[in-house]
């Protein structure tokens, strides 16, 4: 066949886009559109379920975040199957059956399953991570035995940032047991130690003034819940009595006010001269075994 300059592309595949091969595409290109129409449709129908947040408060953006989740699932779920249909329709519609398709696919789903059920077991559990609202980014969680700051959060995996700085990552479906350190309140207890000698009366005067005086504090009181308070004697032994103070703070300053806590009551045993516990005692069990050896004080 000779080359005619006047003939275009267009005009040479003429012969073969008789009836049949235009209305197969035509029925292919209504499939994809139908299948776009479709999904656009879920989007809308699933940011429906989105609840913004109606203030600053964690619980409002918490809310709002549960929501995004799990309309991001269920618009991914639902997608997937409309473009699986719309392709085993095309299949059909151009004579090649779906049917060993759908079982080579079956098949595959069972092989992949069995391979990954570590994923699905550790999705499912993100999305009632999620949903439960146990944590979110930003809060300060201890799961197992690492503590730190959730820096990331998808529903296959949490990133914590320990207290070393490292970022650790956990598999939700590994997480059995999780402590969220950053919900309503923190708590700190903090022990002084006195000479069991000493009366008790001035030592717990001086704890109740430093405790009042942290109270009263007002660059300190706005992160204070209740206390400090002086709850009493702990323990008490030859070494030395432990008397407990207790404070609740806002979440995660607890470590802050405990040491500035322990400050003021130094200052304050050393204004009025109250002795800490620094006596150490050193027994020998058998005295006749050492020559002029018996029970020892060193203070």
């Amino acid at each position: 066949m000779l080359y005619s300059p006047g003939e275009s592309a267009m005009s040479s595949l003429v012969p073969f886009l008789n009836a049949t091969t235009l209305s197969l595409l035509l029925y292919l290109l209504i499939i994809f559109a139908i299948a776009l129409l479709v999904n656009r449709f879920l989007r809308v129908l699933t940011n429906c379920l989105v609840k913004p947040a109606q203030g600053p408060s964690r619980s409002e953006q918490a809310r709002e975040q549960q929501t995004r989740t799990l309309a991001g699932v269920l618009y991914s779920a639902a997608s997937k199957i409309v473009w699986v249909v719309a392709l085993l329709t095309a299949l059909d519609k151009i004579g090649i059956n779906p049917l060993p398709a759908l079982t080579l696919g079956a098949l595959a789903s069972v092989a992949i399953g069995f391979g990954a059920q570590h994923l699905v077991r550790d999705v499912i559990s993100g999305v009632y991570i999620v949903l439960e609202d146990q944590y979110a980014v930003g809060d300060t969680v201890q799961i197992g035995e690492t503590t730190g700051r959730v820096e990331h959060l998808t529903l296959r995996r949490t990133v914590l940032r320990d207290t070393r700085g490292g970022l650790v990552t956990i598999a939700n479906g590994d997480i059995r047991t999780v402590a969220n350190l950053s919900r309503d309140w923190s708590q700190a207890f903090v022990d002084v130690s006195l000479a069991p000698e000493t009366p008790l009366a001035e030592p717990l005067a001086a704890l109740e003034a430093a405790a009042a005086e942290m109270r009263g504090d007002a660059a300190w009181s706005q992160a204070l819940v209740d206390g400090p308070r002086v709850l009493g004697v702990q323990s008490y032994g030859r070494e030395a009595a432990v008397v407990r103070l207790q404070v609740k703070t806002v979440p995660t300053r607890q470590d802050e006010i405990a040491r500035e806590l322990r400050r003021r009551v130094q200052l304050e045993f050393q204004k009025e001269g109250i002795p800490m516990a620094n006596a150490v005692r050193v027994e020998v069990a058998n005295p006749q075994a050492l020559p002029g050896a018996g029970t020892q004080k060193t203070r």
